[in-house]
């Protein structure tokens, strides 16, 4: 992916005005060219004088409102700056601990949303997929919100099947494992995770297979737990 700085102009997201009370800001995660990505907001360059002449980005955010719950508005925000439903959306919490806000807001209910991999930014808006170890410089509360919905991702990853919302309805044992690896931002033994995964009885085979460069073709498999009384729905790993 290229970089910040390299990214094409686009039609900027609408937002709040500033000042506003409190916002709902929200982190939506996708995997990215191999790396785990944010959807960032690009805040185009002020005129020639004034005190914020280069151009900022921001994580996609709005005021909130007192007629709409707060994860309805999230999904609005979400749905405005990647075009799409968020694959699953959690609330990470509250902020509001003086640091600073683009828009101001004395407290913000943060959001975490993923969006499933190949999903195309509109053509006409001015966000970008940015790599979480190559974010530009961000107001403090919203860089915290990142920090905060990466730990909140890795913690769910092993509890619900969050994985499976970035992936198409069949997919390769090789895929699921790269994507469990963004997540957790971690490699993972080949053995130990299929054994992980087969205790787990989440996934089941298909009849179809694909071809994966010069070797053997790979079989496709699908999201398909089993029932079990007080099994766990994700895959813990060792």
């Amino acid at each position: 992916m290229t970089s910040v700085a390299a990214q094409k102009p686009r039609a900027r997201v609408a937002r709040a005005t500033p000042a506003a009370a409190h916002s709902i800001d929200v982190v939506l995660l996708t995997p990215s060219e191999g790396r785990l990505s944010v959807a960032l907001v690009r805040v185009p360059a002020g005129r020639a004088g004034e005190a914020r002449p280069r151009e900022r980005w921001t994580l996609p955010w709005d005021a909130g409102r007192s007629d709409e719950l707060l994860a309805e508005r999230a999904g609005r925000i979400a749905r405005a700056t990647v075009g799409v439903e968020p694959a699953w959306l959690e609330q990470i919490g509250a902020f509001g601990d003086g640091r600073r806000h683009p828009g101001g807001a004395e407290i913000s209910v943060a959001f975490l949303g993923l969006i499933a991999a190949g999903t195309e930014l509109p053509d006409d808006t001015d966000v970008a997929y940015v790599p979480l170890a190559e974010l530009p410089a961000l107001a403090p509360r919203q860089r915290a919100m990142i920090d905060g919905a990466a730990a909140l991702l890795r913690a769910r990853v092993q509890q619900s099947p969050v994985a499976f919302r970035l992936l198409p309805a069949t997919f390769t044992l090789s895929e699921l494992q790269e994507t469990y690896e963004l997540l957790l931002d971690r490699q993972l033994h080949k053995a130990s995770f299929r054994r992980s995964l087969q205790a787990a009885r989440i996934v089941e085979p298909t009849d179809e297979w694909r071809s994966e460069g010069r070797g053997r073709p790979a079989q496709l498999f699908r999201y398909a737990p089993k029932k079990r009384r007080n099994a766990p729905r994700g895959v813990r790993f060792e």
